[in-house]
């Protein structure tokens, strides 16, 4: 079993998608969970190894209809450790 570690960043709505691109680029992340800025979780979706183009289409394109409603957020991202 791996272990690995959380980061979270605050972000408006309009930085939203553009973070969540670049945090799938990396590669190293395993779940990302985006909250409203009174904490309540909103959105949570798994990243697994492999998991690209078409498969993230439906996941990206929420994340940008969520982007346009709402203001301040945080996101929580799982990584794995990096050996």
């Amino acid at each position: 079993m791996s272990t690995g570690f959380k980061e979270t960043f605050t972000l408006k709505g309009e930085q939203l998608l553009n973070k969540i691109k670049e945090l799938i680029e990396e590669g190293n992340v395993r779940k990302i969970s985006i909250h409203d800025k009174e904490g309540k979780e909103i959105m949570s979706f798994p990243l697994t190894i492999g998991v690209v183009g078409a498969v993230l289409a439906p996941v990206l394109a929420a994340v940008g209809a969520l982007a346009a409603l709402i203001g301040e957020c945080t996101i929580s991202v799982e990584r794995d450790e990096v050996k």
